[in-house]
């Protein structure tokens, strides 16, 4: 049960980085990437935010030997997380 809360808690959170970071100008740093019909950009800034702190997340879940348990948890809430944010546009840019 602990391990389902803190994944609703991760989602969130990786939820809430993706969304911010490509909203938000996070230290004034912008990668956007252009389809080829230069119409719609892709803002990589958020995406980039969240598998950050995912990674960090699972380090520190390996250091602490709870890898096996919690790490499939933290993966699935990164995975719904990006999946969601980019199921709502979030990121992508018109011209």
């Amino acid at each position: 049960m602990k391990n389902v809360v803190f994944a609703v808690l991760q989602f969130a959170l990786f939820f809430a980085l993706f969304a911010s970071g490509n909203v938000l100008p996070l230290f004034h740093i912008s990668w956007i990437t252009t389809f080829a019909d230069g119409s719609r950009g892709f803002q990589w800034v958020g995406l980039l935010l969240s598998l950050g702190v995912a990674i960090l997340i699972l380090a520190i879940e390996t250091v602490r030997g709870r890898i096996q348990k919690a790490g499939p948890w933290t993966s699935a809430a990164f995975v719904l997380s990006t999946l969601l944010g980019l199921g709502l546009h979030l990121g992508l840019l018109a011209r």
